[in-house]
C-alpha cells in the first residue's frame, strides 16, 4: 500500500527541480499525478519518464486564471482532486533599493497570487463535496527575512506562510489539511541557472556552498519530496497549519 493509493495529486510547478521530485514520489506512492509548467520539454520529458499516471498541462501559473484552472481541469478529468502542491517559485533577485514595481509584481503573481487562487479552487472542490483534502505549499526558509537581494521574494513568500496559516484555520472543520515547508538552500536546475546568472557561479558553485553548511552539502529535491508526500498523506495525522523549517540551519541560532 503506497501513502497515496488511488489519490489525485496536482503539482503545481513540478515539471523540474523540486516539484519533479514530489511528481516522481508521488507516483511511487500510488497517486495520479498532473504537472504544470511554462515550457513543454521538461514536462514532456516526465511523462516520458513515468508513464501513463502522469500528466503534463502547460500552465502560465503568473496569470490568475491559469492557475484556477490548473485545478478544474484535474477535477474535470478525474472527478475530483485530493491533494495540491503549490511547489512553483520564481528567485530573480532584487533590493528594497533596486526593485521595479515590474519585478515586484512578477513575484507576488507566482509566488502568492497563484497558489492562492489554485488553493481557491482546490478548497472549493473538496467543499463541494464535502471531502477531505491536503495541501502543502512549498515556501523557503529565507520566508523569515532572507538576503538583502531577495526582497521581493522574500515578501511574496513571507505572505504565501501567512496564506497557508489563515487557509488552514479557515478550513479545518472541513477536515482540509494545509501545511507548508520552508524550505533551505536545495540544487536543482533552478538553482544553477540562478547562481549563474546572478552571482556568476562556475562549475564548483556547489562544492564550494557545500563546503560553507553544517551537513556538507545542499538539500536534495527528493528529500523534500519524501517530507511532502508525508504531509499530503494519511500517515501525517491531523497536523495543519504548520508551516515547517525544513533546512539545517537554526532560525535565531548564533555563533
Amino acid at each position: 500500500m503506497g501513502l497515496l493509493d488511488d489519490k489525485v495529486v496536482l503539482v503545481n510547478g513540478g515539471s523540474q527541480g523540486v516539484g519533479a521530485a514530489v511528481a516522481r514520489a508521488a507516483v511511487r506512492a500510488g497517486a495520479h499525478v498532473t504537472v504544470t509548467g511554462r515550457r513543454a520539454g521538461p514536462g514532456e520529458a516526465l511523462m516520458a519518464e513515468l508513464g501513463a499516471r502522469v500528466t503534463f498541462v502547460r500552465t502560465d501559473l503568473a496569470d490568475a486564471e491559469q492557475a484556477r484552472a490548473s485545478v478544474t481541469r484535474v477535477a474535470d478529468a478525474y472527478g475530483r482532486i485530493d491533494c495540491l502542491v503549490n511547489s512553483a517559485g520564481l528567485t530573480s533577485r532584487g533590493t528594497l533599493l533596486d526593485t521595479t514595481p515590474e519585478l515586484f509584481d512578477q513575484h507576488i503573481a507566482i509566488n502568492l497570487r497563484a497558489p492562492f487562487f489554485a488553493m481557491q479552487a482546490a478548497v472549493a472542490d473538496m467543499v463541494a463535496r464535502q471531502a477531505p483534502g491536503t495541501i502543502v505549499n512549498v515556501i523557503t526558509s529565507s520566508a523569515h527575512g532572507g538576503q538583502p537581494f531577495l526582497a521581493p521574494y522574500v515578501a511574496a513568500k513571507a505572505g504565501l506562510a501567512g496564506l497557508t496559516r489563515n487557509a488552514a484555520h479557515a478550513h479545518r472543520w472541513d477536515r482540509i489539511r494545509i501545511n507548508g515547508l520552508n524550505i533551505g538552500w536545495t540544487a536543482t536546475e533552478g538553482e544553477n541557472a540562478t547562481q549563474r546568472a546572478f552571482h556568476g557561479a562556475g562549475d564548483d558553485w556547489r562544492e564550494q556552498a557545500a563546503a560553507r553548511l553544517p551537513m556538507g552539502r545542499l538539500g536534495r529535491p527528493e528529500e523534500i519530496a519524501d517530507f511532502v508526500v508525508f504531509l499530503l498523506s494519511e500517515r501525517s495525522g491531523v497536523v495543519t497549519g504548520s508551516v515547517i523549517d525544513w533546512d539545517q540551519n537554526v532560525l535565531g541560532g548564533l555563533d
